[in-house]
């Protein structure tokens, strides 16, 4: 290997570390710092960048391998799965952007054919940003979580296929008459491919499944070697990467493959995106700076409003509708590959590309801070959202109980919430269950539990309960705001009422004490409060801490029958 390049690629990666440790500080996208990083890299800082082939072809191996994982993880029963709001949103969404864009980049001159591709990409916003956001918020599996990812997937697919049509095209050749052999050429490729997905690779990855590491080598061969051959059928090397990945998704050592290629991925995914920063011109960026700021309002502003509409008219309550518009204020990265890849082809000039990019800067910073801080944002607005809202009964409002006169009121199920249900069943006091995952409130609900959806960071919801006639009020939920944010609520209506919070750190603990809270249970300690008991009751007797193990193993076949997982937090 040339020194050159590996002292290059390493001061490359050093600055990357240094940006990227930044943007972590700053709770931002790791993204914004390797587009950062390849500004910095570039000729218009350091200008340290000469291996431009080199790294060109290693981008080019990100962009190859995103596809491949993306289409290892889109099984065909995906869509199915989404439901009708994220199929309908999705679509509505793309739809909308991109026709109502189109009329906002024609007015300020840029080309038909520029307009309809920069519309596109404002059309688009990033799994992989939002996953990582409502992870971190612990909402992945909320109701508004579960709608965005869906038709975030859906996007996804329309993103795919629009690459898949961008790579058939090149204006180097007579597209008239290559476009039939080149169909031909398409259903023949898909055609073996769907056999030996059928016929040979079920027995084959049985076999090399054996071995982690002949499992690895063999998939990044059979990337490889199926993208070459899309590119020998006139098709781009990236979309046969990602039938390529279709072709293994069925597997059922998918998720290995997934797991053992993601570094690979994300590695050269880097470098993709310090190029594309190193490629950005700021003379074109300043002179079409009115066009960037309007076009990253388009995507902060328009992007969630028409999501708000379109889940309006379809029955969801204004505060779902808000949180998943939030999701679609960004671009993709699906948006900088297909602009990219329109300057491969030669459709679009690099200057389109700067200008892309700097949107994407622009919404993932800006889009990040609206949703980390949704829920402060939300009471805000709230009574501005009305509008967006139809009258009536809500989609989204699953109340299954009759009486408002409850003792007792639970935030959050899963957990201990299922064993503090156990312990009121038992003193026979009228209990009502509040949870943010509407598959609990309907497996509650069928076993005649009084419950209703909801998510506890709702002051809305506080308001509309009759806390004042609760004796107790018990949150599930180790987090900190929520749980200050229901003591206050409480302490507003009913002083009387207990208030039993749950905290994992003594700091918290003794801040939710600070702020009035009854009792903080704390689970890390109550563990070992349990085992200590257990050893002084037991000593060292074998048959004791027997007859404990299987009236345990009882009780977690209990929680198993229930659907009880030890993961994140329930609200």
């Amino acid at each position: 290997m040339n020194p050159e390049i590996f002292t290059e690629l390493s001061m490359i990666l050093l600055i990357t570390v240094v940006v990227t440790g930044i943007m972590k500080i700053l709770r931002q996208p790791s993204i914004i710092g390797y587009i950062i990083s390849g500004i910095l890299a570039g000729p218009f800082v350091f200008n340290i960048i000469d291996s431009h082939d080199t790294l060109n072809a290693f981008s080019h191996i990100g962009i190859a391998l995103l596809l491949f994982l993306v289409g290892l993880n889109l099984n065909p029963r995906v869509i199915k799965d989404v439901g009708k709001i994220s199929l309908v949103t999705g679509l509505g969404q793309v739809i909308f952007t991109t026709s109502i864009g189109f009329v906002i980049i024609r007015s300020f001159g840029f080309s038909t054919l520029a307009s309809l591709y920069i519309a596109v990409a404002l059309a688009f916003s990033s799994t992989i940003i939002i996953m990582k956001l409502l992870s971190d918020k612990r909402d992945l599996e909320s109701l508004y979580g579960r709608i965005s990812i869906g038709f975030l997937i859906v996007q996804d697919f329309i993103a795919i296929v629009i690459l898949l049509a961008i790579s058939t095209l090149n204006t180097k050749v007579n597209m008239a008459s290559m476009a039939f052999e080149t169909i031909l050429k398409g259903i023949g490729g898909i055609l073996v491919l769907f056999l030996l997905t059928i016929y040979l690779l079920p027995k084959l990855t049985r076999m090399i499944a054996k071995s982690q590491e002949f499992l690895l080598l063999f998939s990044l061969s059979w990337c490889f070697i199926i993208a070459s051959a899309f590119h020998y059928l006139n098709f781009s090397i990236e979309a046969g990467a990602l039938l390529a990945g279709i072709t293994l998704s069925m597997s059922p050592y998918h998720f290995e493959i997934s797991s053992r290629m993601r570094p690979l991925r994300d590695f050269f995914l880097i470098l993709f995106f310090i190029v594309l920063g190193s490629k950005m011109i700021f003379s074109n960026i300043f002179a079409n700076l009115p066009g960037i700021l309007i076009f990253s309002f388009f995507v902060l502003v328009g992007n969630p409003l028409i999501v708000m509409i379109l889940m309006g008219l379809l029955g969801y309550t204004k505060r779902n509708s808000f949180l998943c518009g939030l999701t679609v204020a960004q671009i993709s990265e699906f948006s900088l590959i297909v602009i990219n890849m329109g300057v491969s082809v030669g459709h679009l000039s690099s200057s389109i590309l700067s200008l892309v990019t700097a949107v994407g800067l622009i919404t993932f910073a800006g889009s990040t801070y609206m949703i980390m801080y949704s829920h402060k944002i939300y009471p805000k607005l709230s009574r501005f959202l009305s509008i967006f809202e139809k009258k009536g009964k809500k989609v989204d409002e699953h109340k299954y109980h009759e009486h408002d006169d409850h003792d007792i009121v639970i935030f959050g199920y899963d957990r201990i919430g299922f064993d503090i249900l156990e312990s009121l069943k038992k003193i026979k006091k009228k209990f009502l269950i509040i949870d943010y995952d509407p598959e609990i409130i309907t497996k509650l609900s069928k076993d005649n539990y009084d419950c209703m959806y909801g998510d506890a960071n709702d002051s809305e919801l506080l308001e509309e309960l009759n806390l004042s006639q609760a004796k107790m009020v018990i949150s599930t939920i180790p987090e900190m705001d929520t749980n200050l944010l229901i003591i206050k609520k409480v302490k507003e209506i009913n002083k009387k009422a207990i208030i039993v919070v749950v905290s994992h750190h003594i700091e918290e603990a003794e801040r939710l004490y600070e702020e009035g809270a009854t009792y903080v249970i704390m689970p890390n300690f109550l563990g070992g409060q349990h085992f200590s008991t257990l050893l002084e009751r037991n000593k060292l007797k074998m048959e004791k801490f027997l007859e404990e193990k299987i009236a345990h193993i009882e009780h977690i076949k209990k929680r198993k029958k229930a659907r009880h997982k030890h993961i994140g937090n329930r609200r």
